[in-house]
Protein backbone atom coordinates (compact mmCIF):
# COMPACT_ATOMS: atom_id res chain seq x y z
CA UNK A 1 0.00 0.00 0.00
CA UNK A 2 1.18 3.13 -0.89
CA UNK A 3 2.55 6.02 1.46
CA UNK A 4 1.25 9.15 2.59
CA UNK A 5 4.29 11.03 1.12
CA UNK A 6 3.86 8.92 -2.59
CA UNK A 7 0.16 9.50 -2.70
CA UNK A 8 1.02 12.92 -2.07
CA UNK A 9 3.50 13.20 -4.62
CA UNK A 10 1.48 11.79 -7.55
CA UNK A 11 -1.07 14.28 -6.82
CA UNK A 12 -0.58 16.74 -9.96
CA UNK A 13 0.13 19.75 -9.30
CA UNK A 14 -2.15 22.64 -9.90
CA UNK A 15 -1.75 24.85 -13.26
CA UNK A 16 -1.46 28.48 -12.49
CA UNK A 17 -3.23 31.39 -13.76
CA UNK A 18 -2.57 33.86 -16.50
CA UNK A 19 -2.14 36.60 -14.21
CA UNK A 20 -0.55 34.60 -11.72
CA UNK A 21 2.51 33.89 -14.25
CA UNK A 22 2.79 37.22 -15.65
CA UNK A 23 3.14 38.23 -11.60
CA UNK A 24 5.67 35.24 -10.89
CA UNK A 25 7.69 36.48 -14.36
CA UNK A 26 8.16 40.10 -12.46
CA UNK A 27 8.99 38.28 -9.35
CA UNK A 28 10.90 35.51 -9.30
CA UNK A 29 14.14 37.60 -10.77
CA UNK A 30 12.87 41.06 -9.34
CA UNK A 31 16.24 42.55 -8.78
CA UNK A 32 16.95 41.73 -12.67
CA UNK A 33 13.90 43.05 -13.77
CA UNK A 34 14.39 46.57 -12.06
CA UNK A 35 17.70 46.86 -13.61
CA UNK A 36 16.17 45.94 -17.04
CA UNK A 37 13.42 48.49 -17.08
CA UNK A 38 16.10 51.04 -16.98
CA UNK A 39 18.56 49.56 -18.85
CA UNK A 40 16.47 48.25 -21.94
CA UNK A 41 15.10 51.35 -22.96
CA UNK A 42 18.22 53.44 -22.31
CA UNK A 43 20.46 51.02 -24.33
CA UNK A 44 17.99 51.26 -27.07
CA UNK A 45 18.11 54.86 -26.79
CA UNK A 46 21.95 55.26 -26.15
CA UNK A 47 22.46 53.18 -29.70
CA UNK A 48 19.73 55.41 -31.28
CA UNK A 49 21.70 58.51 -30.67
CA UNK A 50 24.99 57.65 -31.43
CA UNK A 51 26.35 58.34 -27.72
CA UNK A 52 29.98 56.82 -27.20
CA UNK A 53 30.86 53.34 -27.72
CA UNK A 54 31.77 52.68 -24.58
CA UNK A 55 28.12 53.68 -23.44
CA UNK A 56 26.28 51.55 -25.87
CA UNK A 57 28.63 48.82 -25.22
CA UNK A 58 28.10 48.63 -21.65
CA UNK A 59 24.46 49.61 -21.05
CA UNK A 60 23.52 46.80 -24.05
CA UNK A 61 25.41 44.42 -22.25
CA UNK A 62 23.54 45.00 -18.71
CA UNK A 63 20.29 44.78 -20.87
CA UNK A 64 21.44 41.40 -22.09
CA UNK A 65 22.61 40.09 -19.18
CA UNK A 66 18.70 40.84 -17.38
CA UNK A 67 17.42 39.52 -20.44
CA UNK A 68 19.41 36.44 -20.33
CA UNK A 69 17.82 35.45 -16.37
CA UNK A 70 14.22 36.07 -18.20
CA UNK A 71 15.23 33.35 -20.79
CA UNK A 72 16.71 31.22 -18.36
CA UNK A 73 13.17 31.12 -16.32
CA UNK A 74 11.16 30.79 -18.95
CA UNK A 75 13.57 27.77 -20.41
CA UNK A 76 13.77 25.92 -17.34
CA UNK A 77 9.78 26.12 -17.02
CA UNK A 78 9.59 25.17 -20.30
CA UNK A 79 12.04 21.82 -19.63
CA UNK A 80 9.93 20.49 -16.33
CA UNK A 81 7.07 20.44 -18.69
CA UNK A 82 8.94 18.95 -22.04
CA UNK A 83 12.24 17.04 -20.10
CA UNK A 84 15.58 17.95 -19.84
CA UNK A 85 16.92 17.26 -23.30
CA UNK A 86 14.05 18.94 -25.09
CA UNK A 87 14.29 21.74 -22.30
CA UNK A 88 18.10 22.45 -23.10
CA UNK A 89 18.11 22.45 -26.93
CA UNK A 90 15.81 25.09 -26.55
CA UNK A 91 17.61 27.02 -24.24
CA UNK A 92 20.98 26.58 -26.87
CA UNK A 93 18.44 27.35 -29.65
CA UNK A 94 17.03 30.44 -27.96
CA UNK A 95 20.27 31.34 -26.53
CA UNK A 96 22.18 30.78 -29.84
CA UNK A 97 19.20 32.76 -31.54
CA UNK A 98 21.55 36.11 -30.14
CA UNK A 99 24.72 34.38 -32.02
CA UNK A 100 23.12 34.05 -35.34
CA UNK A 101 21.20 37.69 -35.22
CA UNK A 102 24.79 38.99 -33.97
CA UNK A 103 26.51 37.25 -36.64
CA UNK A 104 24.16 38.03 -39.50
CA UNK A 105 24.31 41.83 -38.87
CA UNK A 106 28.44 41.30 -38.67
CA UNK A 107 28.64 39.46 -41.92
CA UNK A 108 26.42 42.28 -43.66
CA UNK A 109 28.74 44.72 -42.26
CA UNK A 110 31.63 42.85 -43.66
CA UNK A 111 33.09 41.67 -40.29
CA UNK A 112 34.42 38.77 -41.42
CA UNK A 113 36.86 38.58 -38.56
CA UNK A 114 35.17 39.45 -36.03
CA UNK A 115 32.30 36.83 -37.22
CA UNK A 116 34.88 33.64 -37.07
CA UNK A 117 36.33 34.80 -34.27
CA UNK A 118 33.57 34.99 -32.28
CA UNK A 119 31.72 31.61 -33.27
CA UNK A 120 34.85 30.33 -32.20
CA UNK A 121 34.67 32.40 -28.74
CA UNK A 122 31.45 31.03 -28.58
CA UNK A 123 32.19 27.39 -28.65
CA UNK A 124 35.23 28.06 -26.42
CA UNK A 125 33.31 30.17 -23.76
CA UNK A 126 30.72 27.07 -23.20
CA UNK A 127 32.87 24.41 -23.47
CA UNK A 128 35.33 26.00 -21.11
CA UNK A 129 34.44 28.80 -19.50
CA UNK A 130 30.83 28.04 -18.37
CA UNK A 131 31.18 23.83 -18.22
CA UNK A 132 33.85 25.01 -15.80
CA UNK A 133 31.94 27.18 -13.51
CA UNK A 134 29.08 24.32 -13.58
CA UNK A 135 31.80 21.79 -12.47
CA UNK A 136 33.19 24.25 -9.80
CA UNK A 137 30.34 25.91 -8.15
CA UNK A 138 28.37 22.65 -8.71
CA UNK A 139 31.35 20.72 -6.93
CA UNK A 140 31.51 23.32 -4.37
CA UNK A 141 28.09 22.76 -3.15
CA UNK A 142 27.74 19.05 -3.45
CA UNK A 143 30.96 17.77 -3.66
CA UNK A 144 30.62 14.89 -6.24
CA UNK A 145 28.14 14.65 -8.99
CA UNK A 146 27.08 13.00 -11.85
CA UNK A 147 25.54 12.50 -14.94
CA UNK A 148 24.31 10.54 -17.94
CA UNK A 149 27.57 9.71 -19.28
CA UNK A 150 25.86 7.97 -22.86
CA UNK A 151 25.10 11.68 -23.84
CA UNK A 152 27.97 13.66 -22.63
CA UNK A 153 29.66 10.74 -24.62
CA UNK A 154 28.00 11.30 -28.50
CA UNK A 155 28.60 15.14 -27.54
CA UNK A 156 32.01 14.32 -27.50
CA UNK A 157 31.97 12.16 -31.04
CA UNK A 158 30.34 15.11 -32.58
CA UNK A 159 33.04 17.75 -31.20
CA UNK A 160 35.75 15.63 -32.80
CA UNK A 161 33.46 15.69 -36.49
CA UNK A 162 32.89 19.09 -35.93
CA UNK A 163 36.76 19.85 -35.28
CA UNK A 164 37.40 17.69 -38.30
CA UNK A 165 35.26 19.86 -40.15
CA UNK A 166 37.24 22.92 -38.98
CA UNK A 167 40.89 21.49 -39.40
CA UNK A 168 40.42 20.39 -43.07
CA UNK A 169 39.94 23.41 -44.82
CA UNK A 170 42.75 25.36 -42.99
CA UNK A 171 45.19 22.66 -43.48
CA UNK A 172 43.61 22.50 -47.20
CA UNK A 173 44.23 25.97 -47.12
CA UNK A 174 47.68 25.94 -46.72
CA UNK A 175 48.21 23.69 -49.63
CA UNK A 176 45.53 24.81 -52.08
CA UNK A 177 45.86 28.51 -52.61
CA UNK A 178 43.13 28.48 -55.02
CA UNK A 179 40.46 30.64 -53.58
CA UNK A 180 37.22 29.12 -55.82
CA UNK A 181 38.72 25.74 -54.23
CA UNK A 182 39.09 26.95 -50.95
CA UNK A 183 35.23 28.57 -51.02
CA UNK A 184 34.30 25.43 -52.75
CA UNK A 185 35.12 23.05 -49.84
CA UNK A 186 34.04 25.32 -46.85
CA UNK A 187 30.26 25.32 -49.21
CA UNK A 188 30.63 21.10 -48.99
CA UNK A 189 32.08 20.68 -45.05
CA UNK A 190 29.03 23.28 -44.09
CA UNK A 191 26.24 21.36 -46.06
CA UNK A 192 27.71 17.82 -44.24
CA UNK A 193 28.14 19.78 -41.05
CA UNK A 194 24.32 20.82 -41.04
CA UNK A 195 22.99 17.24 -42.60
CA UNK A 196 25.07 15.53 -39.46
CA UNK A 197 23.52 17.99 -36.61
CA UNK A 198 20.14 17.02 -38.11
CA UNK A 199 20.77 13.58 -38.10
CA UNK A 200 21.95 14.35 -34.49
CA UNK A 201 18.16 16.04 -33.40
CA UNK A 202 16.40 12.76 -34.97
CA UNK A 203 18.78 10.48 -32.42
CA UNK A 204 18.14 12.63 -29.76
CA UNK A 205 14.53 13.34 -29.90
CA UNK A 206 12.85 10.41 -31.91
CA UNK A 207 15.13 6.96 -32.64
CA UNK A 208 17.32 7.22 -28.89
CA UNK A 209 15.38 9.43 -26.63
CA UNK A 210 16.18 6.83 -23.58
CA UNK A 211 19.97 7.75 -23.58
CA UNK A 212 18.96 11.43 -22.34
CA UNK A 213 16.22 10.29 -19.98
CA UNK A 214 18.68 11.54 -17.34
CA UNK A 215 17.99 11.36 -13.37
CA UNK A 216 17.47 15.01 -13.51
CA UNK A 217 13.80 14.62 -15.09
CA UNK A 218 11.34 15.13 -12.52
CA UNK A 219 8.30 17.15 -12.26
CA UNK A 220 8.38 19.92 -10.19
CA UNK A 221 5.46 22.74 -9.68
CA UNK A 222 4.93 25.20 -13.02
CA UNK A 223 4.95 28.97 -11.97
CA UNK A 224 4.42 30.12 -15.73
CA UNK A 225 1.46 28.96 -18.34
CA UNK A 226 2.56 27.57 -21.03
CA UNK A 227 1.37 30.31 -23.24
CA UNK A 228 3.29 32.71 -21.01
CA UNK A 229 6.44 31.15 -20.95
CA UNK A 230 6.87 30.53 -25.13
CA UNK A 231 5.79 34.55 -25.06
CA UNK A 232 8.50 35.35 -22.82
CA UNK A 233 10.48 33.57 -24.18
CA UNK A 234 10.09 34.95 -27.36
CA UNK A 235 9.26 39.00 -26.91
CA UNK A 236 13.27 38.18 -24.99
CA UNK A 237 14.69 36.72 -27.88
CA UNK A 238 13.83 39.73 -30.45
CA UNK A 239 14.87 42.43 -27.60
CA UNK A 240 18.42 40.52 -27.05
CA UNK A 241 18.20 40.83 -31.19
CA UNK A 242 17.49 44.52 -30.67
CA UNK A 243 20.10 45.36 -28.10
CA UNK A 244 22.67 43.09 -29.34
CA UNK A 245 22.41 45.16 -33.12
CA UNK A 246 23.52 47.99 -30.88
CA UNK A 247 26.48 46.33 -28.91
CA UNK A 248 27.36 44.82 -32.67
CA UNK A 249 27.90 48.41 -33.61
CA UNK A 250 30.19 50.02 -30.81
CA UNK A 251 32.79 47.05 -30.91
CA UNK A 252 35.32 48.90 -33.53
CA UNK A 253 34.97 51.82 -31.27
CA UNK A 254 35.32 49.57 -28.34
CA UNK A 255 38.28 48.52 -29.58
CA UNK A 256 40.04 51.32 -30.47
CA UNK A 257 39.09 53.22 -27.45
CA UNK A 258 39.65 50.14 -24.65
CA UNK A 259 43.22 49.62 -27.02
CA UNK A 260 42.35 45.92 -27.09
CA UNK A 261 42.98 43.95 -30.30
CA UNK A 262 40.04 43.29 -32.18
CA UNK A 263 40.37 39.74 -31.95
CA UNK A 264 40.33 39.77 -28.61
CA UNK A 265 36.65 41.21 -28.65
CA UNK A 266 35.07 38.79 -30.67
CA UNK A 267 37.03 35.95 -29.53
CA UNK A 268 36.74 36.43 -25.58
CA UNK A 269 34.16 39.57 -25.16
CA UNK A 270 31.50 39.19 -27.92
CA UNK A 271 30.61 35.56 -26.82
CA UNK A 272 30.45 35.85 -22.85
CA UNK A 273 27.89 38.59 -23.71
CA UNK A 274 25.69 36.85 -26.57
CA UNK A 275 25.85 33.65 -24.33
CA UNK A 276 24.65 35.18 -21.37
CA UNK A 277 21.35 32.95 -21.60
CA UNK A 278 23.23 29.32 -21.71
CA UNK A 279 25.62 31.14 -18.90
CA UNK A 280 22.88 31.58 -16.45
CA UNK A 281 21.06 28.51 -17.20
CA UNK A 282 23.62 25.77 -17.07
CA UNK A 283 25.21 26.93 -13.97
CA UNK A 284 22.08 27.61 -11.91
CA UNK A 285 21.24 23.93 -13.09
CA UNK A 286 24.11 22.64 -11.73
CA UNK A 287 24.06 24.42 -8.66
CA UNK A 288 20.69 22.59 -8.00
CA UNK A 289 22.06 19.26 -9.14
CA UNK A 290 20.66 19.28 -12.29
CA UNK A 291 23.97 18.25 -13.74
CA UNK A 292 21.95 17.07 -17.69
CA UNK A 293 20.51 20.00 -18.07
CA UNK A 294 23.77 21.68 -17.17
CA UNK A 295 25.60 19.84 -19.48
CA UNK A 296 23.08 19.29 -22.13
CA UNK A 297 22.76 23.57 -22.21
CA UNK A 298 26.91 24.04 -22.17
CA UNK A 299 27.81 20.89 -24.91
CA UNK A 300 24.36 21.54 -26.80
CA UNK A 301 25.10 24.93 -27.24
CA UNK A 302 28.67 24.97 -28.46
CA UNK A 303 27.68 21.54 -31.01
CA UNK A 304 24.72 24.09 -32.53
CA UNK A 305 27.14 26.46 -33.00
CA UNK A 306 30.03 24.28 -34.84
CA UNK A 307 27.32 22.07 -36.47
CA UNK A 308 24.60 24.42 -37.40
CA UNK A 309 25.05 27.97 -36.40
CA UNK A 310 28.85 28.60 -38.36
CA UNK A 311 28.33 26.74 -41.41
CA UNK A 312 24.43 28.11 -41.46
CA UNK A 313 26.27 31.64 -41.49
CA UNK A 314 29.11 30.22 -44.17
CA UNK A 315 25.92 29.55 -46.49
CA UNK A 316 24.10 32.92 -45.73
CA UNK A 317 27.50 34.93 -46.55
CA UNK A 318 27.30 32.35 -49.93
CA UNK A 319 23.93 34.15 -50.61
CA UNK A 320 24.51 37.88 -49.90
CA UNK A 321 28.06 37.45 -51.93
CA UNK A 322 30.39 37.91 -48.28
CA UNK A 323 33.41 35.13 -48.80
CA UNK A 324 33.06 34.25 -45.11
CA UNK A 325 34.58 30.74 -45.18
CA UNK A 326 35.37 27.74 -42.76
CA UNK A 327 38.85 28.53 -42.57
CA UNK A 328 39.77 29.73 -39.55
CA UNK A 329 43.74 30.82 -38.19
CA UNK A 330 45.85 28.04 -37.25
CA UNK A 331 45.85 29.52 -33.90
CA UNK A 332 42.05 29.40 -33.37
CA UNK A 333 42.08 25.68 -34.88
CA UNK A 334 44.51 24.62 -32.44
CA UNK A 335 42.57 25.88 -29.29
CA UNK A 336 39.70 24.18 -29.98
CA UNK A 337 42.02 21.09 -30.60
CA UNK A 338 42.99 21.50 -27.01
CA UNK A 339 40.05 22.66 -25.41
CA UNK A 340 37.85 19.78 -27.06
CA UNK A 341 40.65 17.00 -25.98
CA UNK A 342 40.59 18.59 -22.71
CA UNK A 343 36.81 18.78 -22.03
CA UNK A 344 36.57 15.08 -23.28
CA UNK A 345 38.79 13.70 -20.57
CA UNK A 346 36.31 15.57 -18.01
CA UNK A 347 33.83 13.89 -19.15
CA UNK A 348 34.44 10.57 -19.98
CA UNK A 349 33.82 9.23 -16.73
CA UNK A 350 30.34 10.41 -15.95
CA UNK A 351 31.01 12.47 -12.77
CA UNK A 352 32.85 15.96 -11.98
CA UNK A 353 34.15 17.82 -9.07
CA UNK A 354 35.14 21.34 -8.33
CA UNK A 355 38.44 20.74 -9.06
CA UNK A 356 37.90 19.29 -12.74
CA UNK A 357 35.75 23.32 -13.27
CA UNK A 358 39.25 25.11 -12.02
CA UNK A 359 41.10 23.50 -15.22
CA UNK A 360 38.55 24.26 -17.44
CA UNK A 361 38.54 28.02 -16.36
CA UNK A 362 42.13 28.37 -16.02
CA UNK A 363 42.29 26.62 -19.69
CA UNK A 364 40.16 29.60 -20.83
CA UNK A 365 41.62 32.29 -18.83
CA UNK A 366 45.17 31.49 -20.66
CA UNK A 367 43.48 31.48 -24.25
CA UNK A 368 42.49 34.80 -22.83
CA UNK A 369 45.69 36.26 -22.00
CA UNK A 370 47.00 34.88 -25.52
CA UNK A 371 44.36 36.75 -27.44
CA UNK A 372 44.61 40.44 -25.33
CA UNK A 373 48.55 39.81 -25.97
CA UNK A 374 48.27 38.91 -29.79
Amino acid sequence: MDSADDLLSNVPHPEPTTPASLKALWSTNVYFNYVLVLALPLGILAGALKWSDTAVFLINMVAIICLAKMLDLCTDQLSGRLGQALGALINASFGNAVELIVGIIALKEGLLEVVQASFIGSILSNLLLVLGFCFLLGGLKFKQQTFNPKASGTASSLFVLSLFGFMLPAIFALQEKDSVHQMALSHGTAIMLILTYVAFLVFQLVTHTHFYSGEDDEEEAAILTLPVAVGALLISTVLIGITAEFLVGSLEGISKAWGIPEQFVGMILLPVVGNAAEHVTAVYAAMRNKMDLAIGVSLGSSMQISMFVTPLLVLIGWMIGQPLTLIFPIIDVAVLFISILVVNHTLADGESNWLEGLMLLVGYLIIAIAYALL
